[in-house]
């Protein structure tokens, strides 16, 4: 059995979060005006689709503090992995942003602005649609990775899958909030972005930053009560067995669950 490498997981989470701030926040910043919507979220897209082919061996490629949590409430991933996976990720994102700003202020012109930053204020939906957006597509990010990390799922294609997804998820909510499902991402960015946003209150990507830490975490888990309720895996062997009353449920649903399906049948004979 292989000795699990703390150090090549931090690394190569740390290298696989910087390209994708690269690609993501990267594209959006340096060529959003002539890629448009569809470039930016490609860009997402494909720096994970990249990233999985490249780091997944040594890490996961999880590049994103709540896809890590997911695997490590379904145990798949112990608690020393997931702590050095969330430590690389930080820092990733911090260095990508600090080479998109060093590449960035090159250009005279250049004003520094929302710097891809994630804001539900101003031109975006507000707080309420953010939260939607975050929790369900970060669940649906966690449940894609989820399956793609099965046995039973094709081997070879949970890069292509998850690189789909992701460009998915930000088609759908960069007009929301800018996109985030993705904590480090966001701080990243934030971190980088300038005070006098047009349309936005001093500072207010720092200030909005925590919606954006809180609520794709919270997606994670929601994610994990999907793959729970899709998958043949047990409540039991994952850590969300601990939560009170969860197993209660869970028993609830699925007696309602047969319920229907008796009457269904009933019904169609």
């Amino acid at each position: 059995m292989q000795t699990q490498n703390n150090g090549r997981i931090l690394a190569a989470e740390m290298v696989g979060t910087a390209v994708l701030m690269l690609g993501g926040p990267g594209v959006a910043i340096l060529a959003g005006e002539k890629v448009g919507v569809l470039g930016i979220a490609l860009g997402f897209g494909l720096s994970l689709l990249i990233m999985a082919y490249v780091i997944g061996p040594i890490s996961g490629c999880h590049i994103n503090p709540a896809v890590t949590l997911g695997l490590f409430l379904t145990r798949k991933i112990n608690g020393a992995h997931a702590v050095f996976a969330v430590i690389g990720q930080i820092i990733g994102a911090i260095g990508g942003a600090a080479i998109i700003y060093g590449i960035a202020s090159g250009r005279d012109f250049w004003e520094r602005g929302q710097f891809a930053a994630n804001l539900w204020s101003g031109d975006y939906f507000g707080l309420g649609s953010a939260i939607v957006a975050e929790v369900v597509l970060t669940a649906l990010l966690v449940v894609v990775v989820l399956f793609t990390t099965t046995k039973k799922f094709t081997p070879g294609m949970g890069g292509l899958v998850a690189g789909l997804t992701l460009t998915l998820i930000h088609l759908i909510s960069i007009p929301v909030d800018n996109t985030s499902v993705n904590p480090a991402r966001s701080l990243g960015a934030a971190l980088f972005a300038d005070k006098n946003i047009v349309g936005h209150a001093d500072w207010a990507a720092l200030q909005q930053l925590w919606a954006f830490i809180v609520f794709p975490l919270v997606g994670a888990v929601v994610g994990v009560l999907v793959w729970l309720m899709l998958d043949d895996s047990r409540l039991e062997d994952t850590m969300l067995a601990a939560v009170p009353g969860l197993d209660d449920v869970r028993d609830a649903l699925d007696e309602v669950a047969d319920e229907a399906v008796e009457a269904v049948e009933d019904a169609v004979d």
